[in-house]
């Protein structure tokens, strides 16, 4: 090679690879996780072939981290976090001891110091951003109580962890007899002062200009602008919360998208964020497959088993019952239990900081990687437990409310469905009901679905790409279907499955290029109107009409 570039060739050799290996995990119907994961060890160092650079991947997994809490935190908002504080609050502060005082256990059964087992502990006890988002957001949970409990749940792991990794240089270095123990209560202090420091900025000074900047960026009506403003906040507020008050990278981010998350732009923003996020989170799943050494499994298979058992089982457990000691329902704990039977990016940093500092005996390290590959793979696998699980208390409530729904039905025959209450959707929906067409919408978006009910909208809350959405909405007794959404491609997924359920209705689509119009008139779309075209076709009349008048 002419250069020497390991940024890019880990970039390139992350994707080429996620991309190969996560195809195959789709082919095999597993999850797409399980792929990454591999490509990851088969870009790794303990693997032959190419070997990407480990330290850059686990910076480029950092943006993925910092982008995927700047989204969440644009659909949460200060009062979502502190609703749930009651349970998040003490609910994680009793898990993590569990947790600990488990991995304390197995460390001391291996015959590790008190201290290595603390540090051990700890590092099982918090669950990886990415893996819990990707679940709640895969089943559309983020926006629900239970996904609220969750995120606050690891908002509090966050903090935990925070002070945690400020702490330790100074606890080993009071073990060293290096320092003495009246250090500890100061640097805490400062600790808190700094996260109370961050937190009263982000309030009183970003929540000001941050919107402000972004209102304006927008004003100037350039999306390449505006796109930069959002990345430039997301990463920037980021940065500097670390640098200036030692949070961490993903608190800054999450308060910064919450902050942007009280704007009109919210939206847009999530839209404008949503490919870096998903490409980078991609990168995360690859950079912790790099860090897994294959040999664990046959030089410590016990060792790695209890890690596993206590990631999985003690951790899911502990939370199960602490949520449903705090009175939850039976939904809740278990899908809390299950979003938190994981670890990830936290537990590397604290172990490899341990290990660094001659706390953590190396092969603890080891576990801890391990541990986090084997329950990041089993993770998806309990949520289909879980959803199994629930099905049937949630299949006893379709039964009650089926008499119900085919009441609706009953009064909707012949009605419209619009997919999308944006700007479009909702002039489509105004325009409906002022010619007494019956319509129901699908939206999913909460702010969107919010303002259709707010309206006296019937609406169904849901991806419209899923045929169970589509079936809530009537799509069967359904006349006809608009799909408002901007997304062409994504109109043509939701036109193929509303046929497949109703052949007969007729459906008219938005499209954004001439590629997505080619596309949705391929997949037999009735009506493809595309906003330039008619933009156009509206001028050229114009032009036409008053060119004739001036004659």
């Amino acid at each position: 090679m002419p250069h020497h570039t390991p940024l890019i060739g880990t970039i390139v050799a992350g994707f080429v690879a996620a991309f190969l290996m996560g195809a195959l995990a789709h082919k095999l119907r597993v999850s797409p996780v399980a792929g990454y994961l591999f490509a990851g060890v088969l870009v790794g160092p303990f693997t032959p072939g190419f070997v990407a650079d480990t330290a850059l991947a686990n910076e480029l997994a950092e943006i993925g981290v910092m982008l995927l809490m700047f989204g969440v935190g644009l659909h949460f908002s200060f009062r979502d976090l502190l609703s749930v504080r009651r349970i998040a609050l003490p609910g994680a502060v009793l898990q993590i001891a569990v947790a600990t005082g488990l991995g304390l256990a197995l460390a001391t059964w291996l015959g590790w110091s008190i201290a290595a087992g603390l540090v051990f502990g700890l590092a099982l006890s918090v669950a990886s951003t990415v893996v819990l988002l990707r679940a709640l957001e895969a089943r559309n949970l983020v926006e629900t109580e239970r996904g609220r409990i969750a995120v606050g749940w690891l908002i509090v792991e966050d903090l935990a962890m925070i002070l945690a990794l400020v702490l330790l240089p100074a606890f080993a270095g009071m073990l060293a007899g290096e320092t003495d123990g009246a250090s500890l209560p100061a640097i805490l202090g400062i600790t808190v002062l700094k996260v109370g420091g961050f937190v009263a900025f982000m309030l009183l000074v970003a929540r000001r200009a941050i919107p402000a900047a972004l209102h304006w960026t927008a004003h100037t009506g350039s999306r390449e602008l505006f796109r930069l403003a959002v990345l430039s906040i997301a990463l920037g507020v980021a940065l500097g919360a670390a640098y200036v008050f030692d949070v961490s990278f993903a608190l800054g981010a999450f308060f910064a998208g919450m902050i942007l998350g009280e704007t009109q732009l919210s939206r847009r923003a999530a839209e404008e964020t949503l490919p870096l996020r998903d490409a980078f989170a991609v990168l995360f799943f690859v950079s912790v497959g790099m860090l897994f050494d294959p040999a664990v499994v046959v030089e410590q298979p016990g060792p790695l088993l209890a890690t596993v058992l206590i990631i999985v089982v003690g951790k899911s457990l502990a939370a199960y019952g602490i949520v449903r000691a705090f009175g939850r329902d039976n939904a809740s704990a278990l899908t809390i239990a299950a979003s938190l039977a994981q670890i990830g990016e936290f537990s590397f940093i604290l172990a490899g900081l341990g290990t660094q500092l001659g706390v953590l005996p190396p092969e603890g390290r080891d576990l801890v990687l391990a541990g986090a590959i084997f329950s990041i793979l089993a993770n998806p696998v309990i949520f289909a437990l879980v959803a199994g699980r629930l099905g049937d208390v949630e299949r006893r409530a379709r039964a009650d409310a089926a008499e119900r729904e085919r009441e609706r039905q009953r009064e909707r025959r012949e009605h419209v469905i619009l997919v999308g209450h944006g700007r479009v959707g909702r002039l489509v929906a105004e325009g409906a009901e002022r010619r007494g067409r019956a319509l129901v919408v699908i939206e999913d978006q909460p702010d969107f679905a919010q303002a259709a009910q707010a309206a006296g909208r019937e609406v169904v809350i849901g991806n419209a790409t899923s045929p169970h959405v589509l079936e809530e909405a009537g799509i069967r007794q359904a006349a006809k279907l608009v799909i408002a959404i901007p997304e062409g491609f994504e109109g043509g997924a939701i036109a193929e499955h509303a046929r497949a359920l109703n052949p007969g209705i007729l459906v008219f689509a938005r499209a954004h290029s001439d590629e997505e119009v080619e596309h949705l008139e391929r997949l037999g779309i009735d009506h493809v109107v595309m906003g330039e075209r008619e933009i156009a076709r509206t001028l050229l009349a114009l032009v036409a009409e008053r060119g004739a008048a001036a004659g």
